[in-house]
């Protein structure tokens, strides 16, 4: 987590990206548990296959989960004020996602100084999965 200036962040900067381990069952199993998110059809093979996928596939929100944390590595997490997503393709097993975000604008708001950035997660073949957009608070 970074202290950030309003004066010194500039339209186009790029946060830090996060590069996470592949997708896995584990990974799949864990994130069921901590989110109550038992949908057969991310952790039962059968089930996913009787769905008409070939195999079980990630939560959207573990994928929304990861672009929180890039951003609250950015920032304090007191600092969000807006942070909403959408979900544009599946994430598969052994998918290797990339967070990545950019600066798009800086206001004022209520007194506030505030950047907004665009997000994004990317497997390894570059297909964006997920995108989204924040609010920040700087100082």
């Amino acid at each position: 987590m970074n202290v950030l200036r309003f004066d010194t962040i500039q339209i186009g900067d790029t946060l830090p990206p996060l590069a996470l381990p592949p997708i896995d069952r584990t990974t799949l199993a864990l994130f069921a548990g901590a989110s109550g998110d038992h949908n057969a059809v991310h952790i039962d093979l059968d089930f996913a296959r009787r769905t008409g996928m070939p195999d079980v596939f990630a939560h959207g929100m573990l994928s929304m989960a990861y672009l929180g944390r890039l951003l609250t590595e950015w920032v304090d997490p007191r600092q969000l004020r807006q942070f909403a997503v959408r979900f544009v393709g599946i994430t598969h097993l052994g998918h290797q996602i990339t967070c990545c975000g950019q600066v798009v604008d800086k206001f004022e708001t209520h007194g506030e100084s505030r950047v907004k950035v665009e997000i994004q997660t990317r497997n390894q073949y570059g297909d964006t999965r997920v995108v989204g957009d924040a609010v920040i608070a700087i100082i």
